[in-house]
This record gives C-alpha cells, sequence and structure tokens, in this order.
C-alpha cells in the first residue's frame, strides 16, 4: 500500500515524485515510456525554463529523472490498462500487476494532434513545432507558418508576428473558429497574411524545414510555400482515456482540477497538461506536480 502513485513521468510526475520522498511518503511512480520527461524529450531546445536557458529537452529530461532517483523514488515501467479511483483505497492496474495506494496523481500529459503529412514527425524539431510560446524565439526575423483556425492558431499568429517577419496563417476553411476579438488582431496586423481553404500536404527539407506543398480544398490546386518554421495549433488530445466516468472531465477531455490539483474524487489529484488550466509548459507542470503532492499529504493527514 503506498501513499502515492503516479501515473506518468514527464515534469509534473518527477515533480511529484520528488516532493512525495521530500515529504518522506511511501512514493512510486509509474510511466509507460522507458524514457521518464514526457513531450520535452523530443524538444531539441528549451529556451525558457528559469535559470537554464537553452537546455536541450532531453537533458532536462534527463535532470529532473536524476533528481528523483537521487531522491529514491521507486519507479516501473508498464502500461496502466484500468484505474479503480472510489473508495479510500485506490487500485492502479498495469499490464504486469496491480498496484494499490491511498492518493493517485494523475500526471498522463497530453498530445498535440498532428497533420499527418509526409515530413511533419520526420523534422519535428527541426522546424516543425506544436508550440510557439515554447519555440517562437528560434524563429526572430524569419518567415513561418501557423496551421489552424481556433484560439490557440491565432494567438500563436499573433505571438509570433512579434518576432517572425511574416506569418502565414493557414485554416482549411474560409473563416476562423476562434475568438472576433482574436481575429480582429490577426487581420489588422500587417506581417500575417491569412491563406483560406487551403490545407498542407506536405513538410518540405533535408535538416530543417524549408517549404510547404499546399493544396487549396476549393480549386485542388497545388502551390509551395517557403517558410523556415510550421507551427501546428490544430487541438491538442488529453490522455484521459482511462479516467472518463471516474473523474470529472471537461467537455475538452481535460481533469477539471484547479491549482491545488484536485479533482473531483477525493484523494485523486491531476497534475500537468492533463488538468484544465491556462498555460501548459514545463515550468506549470512542475508546479502542478508540487502542488499536487501538498494537497495528497494534507488528504492522507486527514485520514489519520
Amino acid at each position: 500500500m503506498y501513499d502515492i502513485i503516479i501515473i506518468g513521468s514527464g515534469p509534473a510526475g518527477l515533480a511529484a515524485a520528488i516532493y512525495g520522498q521530500r515529504a518522506r511518503l511511501s512514493t512510486l511512480m509509474i510511466e509507460k515510456q522507458p524514457m521518464s520527461g514526457g513531450q520535452i524529450v523530443n524538444t531539441p531546445d528549451v529556451d525558457n525554463y528559469p535559470g537554464l536557458p537553452g537546455v536541450g529537452g532531453f537533458e532536462l529530461g534527463s535532470k529532473f529523472r536524476a533528481h528523483a532517483d537521487a531522491m529514491g523514488i521507486e519507479a516501473v515501467t508498464a502500461e496502466v490498462t484500468s484505474v479503480e479511483l472510489s473508495g479510500e483505497t485506490k487500485r492502479v492496474v498495469t499490464d504486469e500487476k496491480t498496484y494499490e495506494g491511498k492518493t493517485v496523481v494523475i500526471a498522463t500529459g497530453a498530445t498535440h494532434r498532428k497533420l499527418g503529412v509526409p515530413g511533419e514527425e520526420r523534422l519535428t524539431g527541426a522546424g516543425v513545432s506544436y508550440c510557439a510560446t515554447c519555440d517562437g524565439a528560434f524563429f526572430r526575423g524569419k518567415e513561418v507558418a501557423v496551421i489552424g483556425g481556433g484560439d490557440v492558431a491565432l494567438e500563436d499568429a499573433l505571438f509570433l508576428a512579434r518576432i517572425s517577419s511574416r506569418v502565414y496563417l493557414i485554416h482549411r476553411r474560409d473563416a476562423f473558429r476562434g475568438a472576433k476579438s482574436l481575429q480582429e488582431k490577426v487581420f489588422a496586423a500587417e506581417n500575417i497574411t491569412v491563406i483560406w481553404d487551403t490545407v498542407v500536404e506536405e513538410v518540405r527539407g533535408e535538416n530543417r524545414v524549408e517549404a510547404l506543398t499546399l493544396c487549396n480544398t476549393v480549386t485542388k490546386e497545388t502551390d509551395s510555400l517557403p517558410v523556415s518554421g510550421v507551427f501546428v495549433a490544430v487541438g491538442i488530445q488529453p490522455n484521459t482515456e482511462l479516467f472518463g466516468g471516474q473523474v470529472e472531465l471537461d467537455k475538452g477531455g481535460y481533469v477539471c482540477a484547479k491549482e491545488e490539483g484536485a479533482t473531483s474524487v477525493p484523494g485523486v489529484f491531476a497534475a500537468g497538461d492533463v488538468r484544465t488550466k491556462m498555460l501548459r509548459q514545463v515550468v506549470t507542470a512542475a508546479s502542478d506536480g508540487a502542488n499536487a503532492v501538498f494537497s495528497a499529504e494534507h488528504y492522507l493527514n486527514s485520514l489519520s
């Protein structure tokens, strides 16, 4: 019987593991992948984590894991297949065995929706990005493209317009879904060019992004657009398949939890990209992990 079972080993899960060990709570971290770090291990440079400007994502993830290991964290690599979260004893079932705990921290993260076109996966981290606020600074003075038509795509375009020389905002329809206030700002920006009724068919480049192959959905004509970077903003999918019907989720599928991390189920907490929040970055994920364990400790104290 563990005090805390952490599901996930990204920045939120690793921070939770560190804080759990510091609180002298028996803590187990279950990670699906054999390598800790979550999404950041695929990011060549993390330029906004305080004190470590320009650190590589793989290096930062390794540092987080080394810190947790130094604290003596118990970790297993296994895929969680189901959970039983009601009642005082929580059960986490993996493909190998079942673990029991008094509390559970959900830190399973989220996955960016991808375009699914040739060149996208190969050039991810080499000009293809899913986070403008994370990687935009690397494209200062360059021409870039943003793919999408919702709030995130519009916000990304406006953010990049302050950095890049030209932003091409490519949307598959003839109208944006995003807020009218954001649309007005986009249309007013001199260095944002909107390309309507268009989809990306291929991301091209040898070692880095060099151009996009575009197709007009109305005329079916194709064209080439030279850019140095492409920011994909077609949505994000929280990894909450295991928790539907057990904890409250919002309409986007995120676990409903505020800053303290408490969910709708006593003894169950959420941290990182998987929970409802405004900003999803490494620094906020790490703070979420700390808050979740702090809340879990208070909950455990209430049981005694």
